[in-house]
């Protein structure tokens, strides 16, 4: 048996080294400048997970070829890794189910060390979803959101917990599986557990001392501006909208963009009539305060579990003869859209999936909505909408600013859903109904969109529905995995796929990261409990 404190403790399997080179904000505003380094979930601030590495290329990505890879030892039975590695002078920081986490030698994948964090029994949303995204990183300094509702604080040398202080209460169906997101000197976090009766949040602290410094509810409190927007205030405390998946920053305008999530529950919505603001949003907030400086709401009043929890992507676009600093957005509802980054003004809206609830968005913004996909015995053909995973979902899309190119895993699905009154129990799910899916169509895609129009450029489907994220590179490759175990290499002008290396399990959630080392570049990909490194062969 093993001892209990080789379970709670670091377990550090190489000799104490000199401390690596601190990580300063420079460094994180600086992103891909160093090709060494991946210092944050989607790359840089923009979440467009796009290099500007050109090693490998189309002329020669056949010959790509696995180097090594790191086996996990220790994790629990779940769906595998769904994070993003991060990469920095020579060694892999990884987090996994349960609150592991590793660093990793990134030239021969030998673990240098390992923690594991000690869970309290009676976990409520973190123990039915016991996934981690992955660290951020600041000075010598990990950070990672834990299934119980915590943030915690790593020795980037040692593994060691620095500090530790508490985002809520698990017991009332808090979780943080969100990699956080470094902005100057605060951790910004949220929230995971909306399909539970909770409130969300996106939060900054002090990545010194572990101190709250602001909070923003996705959920307004009753009087606060959007209350006005759900029929009940008793519901307000607990109206869901987690935000759960890492946000994007534009420095020059001090704001950080974060996607939010469904209103609870999640299926009916009698009880809270509305458009449930800022549910099933992305919100900009401003990077010192927190404040609110715009919002824009997706899917007002989603009864379908269509939450926002995307990663927004920036770049510049000309649109209508004007330059604009856009945000852009892939949503859970079939429709993709182009924002003004700066104002939140709509520019793009347009349908990229076959789905039929709504097929255009209005003079006002809201979509006009055709069919909610409603089963019951009035209605028992209804027409069908996308399920409860939505036309994509948390998986990271990548934006190719060369071509101009939004990448985007679509999923064509079809489902009839049925609300119900549920009561309402702390730390229980709440999904207010139940959802059932058809066999047809079910299918995936990689897509290649033009953010100026919404138009599709492109499409390399796959035979089931995938939840694989997507990454590009400067020399004209897509990197994307599929649920049939394959990581595959796609042209980004044209889609036709150029490589593809049997992984031996589905690529869930994950999307590749890319780097240089030694004169070679490098690309990493997780599958099931498997990290696994190519690159090209050495001359």
């Amino acid at each position: 048996m093993i001892p209990l404190f080789q379970l709670l403790a670091p377990v550090l399997l190489f000799a104490q080294q000199p401390s690596a080179p601190q990580i300063t904000n420079q460094d994180l505003l600086d992103g891909f400048k160093n090709t060494s380094r991946w210092l944050m979930y989607s790359g840089d601030y923009t979440g467009r997970r796009h290099s500007p590495l050109k090693q490998i290329t189309p002329d020669n990505v056949q010959r790509l070829a696995a180097q090594w890879t790191f086996q996990a030892e220790g994790m629990p039975p779940g769906r595998g890794w769904e994070v993003t590695p991060l990469m920095v002078d020579g060694i892999l920081y990884i987090t996994g189910n349960n609150n592991f986490a590793w660093a990793v030698d990134s030239r021969t994948g030998r673990q240098l060390w390992r923690y594991r964090r000690q869970l309290p029994s009676g976990l409520t949303y973190g123990g039915g979803n016991i996934v981690n995204r992955g660290f951020a990183m600041l000075g010598d300094r990990l950070f990672m959101g834990t299934l119980d509702a915590h943030l915690i604080a790593l020795d980037r040398n040692k593994g060691t917990v620095l500090w530790d202080v508490e985002l809520a209460d698990f017991k009332l169906g808090h979780a943080a599986t969100v990699a956080p997101l470094v902005v100057k000197d605060k951790v910004i976090i949220g929230n995971s557990g909306g399909d539970m009766a909770s409130r969300g949040f996106i939060d900054a602290y002090d990545a010194k001392t572990g101190a709250r410094v602001w909070r923003f509810y996705t959920v307004p409190a009753a009087g606060e501006p959007g209350s006005e927007t759900w029929s009940i205030p008793d519901v307000l405390p607990r109206g869901g909208g987690a935000a759960w998946v890492t946000g994007s920053y534009d420095p020059e305008l001090n704001l950080i963009y974060w996607g939010t999530g469904n209103p609870n529950p999640n299926y009916y919505g009698d009880d809270r009539q509305g458009d449930n603001l800022y549910t099933a949003a992305i919100v900009a907030l401003d990077g010192d305060t927190g404040k609110l400086r715009w919002h824009y709401q997706f899917t007002p009043h989603d009864t379908h579990d269509w939450d926002s929890n995307h990663v927004p992507v920036l770049s510049e676009l000309t649109i209508r003869n004007q330059r604009r600093k856009v945000v852009m957005v892939a949503n859970r509802n079939g429709f993709f859209y182009t924002l003004d980054r700066a104002t939140g003004e709509l520019l793009v809206a347009k349908p990229y999936t076959g789905t039929q609830w709504a097929r255009e968005i209005g003079t006002d913004g809201r979509p006009i909505v055709l069919n909610l996909g409603v089963e019951s015995s009035g209605n028992p053909n209804a027409p069908c909408v996308p399920d409860l995973r939505g036309a994509t979902n948390f998986n990271p899309p990548s934006y190719d600013p060369q071509n101009e190119l939004f990448l985007v895993m679509a999923r064509e699905s079809c489902a009839l859903y049925t609300p119900q009154k549920t009561n309402v129990t702390p730390g229980r799910l709440t999904n207010g109904g139940t959802m059932r899916s058809l066999p047809d169509p079910s299918f995936s895609a990689v897509r290649a969109l033009d953010p100026k129009t919404g138009s599709m450029k492109w499409e390399y489907k796959f035979p089931s529905l995938s939840l694989a994220g997507v990454m590009s590179t400067a020399s004209g490759l897509t990197f994307v995995g599929d649920n049939e175990g394959y990581f595959n290499a796609l042209d980004t002008k044209t889609g036709k796929r150029l490589w593809q290396y049997r992984m031996g399990s589905p690529i869930y959630g994950s999307a590749a990261i890319t780097y240089m080392q030694d004169g070679r570049q490098y690309v990493l990909i997780p599958s099931g409990y498997t990290i696994t490194a190519f690159a090209l062969p050495e001359r």
